[in-house]
């Protein structure tokens, strides 16, 4: 009876649902006989997925490089799920904020781990020939980073820090966005002159990033801490998990990629150029840019040496490394 009783309920739930779709439950209950049992491989487009990987040579370790950038993306796309819940969020829970961005932190933390496949996991010989045929392709071009760093700050921290003194919130979003530091990475000091990498990626993303810039105008990650109430924004447990991102995104993640440039760009005493022609010496090192999210969560002293301790632990033993 007991079950009967549960059935006849669900059955009365489903046809108030269904009511208002013009079709009675009669036709729904038809559709569910006849449709196939969900497998593993059609829930998560398993062919599809392993399909994507299509290399421009022949070289087996490319296969490697395409999975991995692939890979990336895909941990990319699942911070900005987190971030996005939390600039969305109106309750202003304290717990629903340090879990977002503890998940936050355990995706850079994978990402950052697993960056050995890049460092150590291809040969260097094939990397130097197969990256040939990829210019003036670059993850430089990654735009899903560049709106993990919009959600997570206002424009006016992304300001390269040669100029950042002289722009504020006062500033437009197109005039804070044109100044914006990685701009700098992809621009020929000497002539201004913008690399082929940055015209293409402005061409295709300038607009989306410049609306999402208006979108989390006021709303961003960091707003949303600084718009909490005292209490929380006191909590130990927050600032601890919103410095952790912060130096997850903007020292140890960009240290990754320097230990890569490394191992691939920087041997034998002669630099070789990054697939974009960008300047990675410059624009990776956390010390020279000085991006950080959440600046008031931070000491004066610890903002001035921002990435230091970082980079001589990792840094030096990379120049040793490459020197023997």
């Amino acid at each position: 009876m007991i079950n009967d009783a549960k059935i006849a309920s669900q059955i009365n739930k489903l046809e108030e649902k269904y009511k208002n779709s013009g079709q009675d439950l009669s036709s729904y209950l038809d559709g569910l006989l006849y449709q196939r049992y969900l497998t593993y491989w059609d829930y998560i487009h398993l062919d599809t997925l392993l399909s994507l990987q299509v290399p421009r040579t022949h070289f087996p370790d490319e296969e490697i490089f395409i999975m991995y950038h692939q890979i990336t993306e895909l941990y990319f796309k699942l911070i900005l799920h987190e971030q996005k819940q939390i600039v969305e969020d109106k309750s202003q829970d304290l717990q629903f904020f340090i879990e977002k961005v503890r998940r936050i932190n355990s995706y850079f933390k994978a990402l950052i781990s697993s960056f050995s496949i890049m460092i150590k996991g291809m040969e260097r010989e094939q990397f130097l020939r197969y990256r040939m045929a990829l210019l003036p392709a670059s993850g430089f071009q990654s735009v899903q980073y560049r709106m993990i760093e919009f959600y997570a700050t206002p424009l006016e921290n992304m300001i390269h820090v040669s100029e950042r003194e002289n722009f504020s919130s006062e500033n437009s979003i197109e005039e804070l966005f044109e100044r914006i530091y990685w701009k700098k990475g992809a621009t020929d000091l000497d002539t201004g002159e913008k690399t082929l990498t940055l015209k293409q990626f402005e061409i295709r993303y300038t607009p989306r990033l410049l609306r999402i810039a208006n979108q989390t105008k006021n709303n961003t990650v960091y707003e949303k801490y600084l718009q909490l109430p005292e209490v929380s924004r006191n909590s130990e447990e927050l600032i601890k998990v919103l410095k952790e991102m912060d130096i997850n995104a903007n020292v140890n993640w960009p240290l990754m990629h320097m230990g890569s440039a490394y191992r691939y760009l920087a041997k034998e005493g002669k630099d070789v150029d990054a697939t974009g022609g960008t300047n990675w010496k410059a624009y990776l090192p956390p010390n020279f840019q000085k991006i950080i999210f959440f600046p008031t969560l931070y000491s004066e002293n610890e903002l001035d040496t921002w990435g230091k301790q970082w980079v001589d632990h990792v840094f030096n033993p990379l120049n040793k490394e490459n020197k023997e």
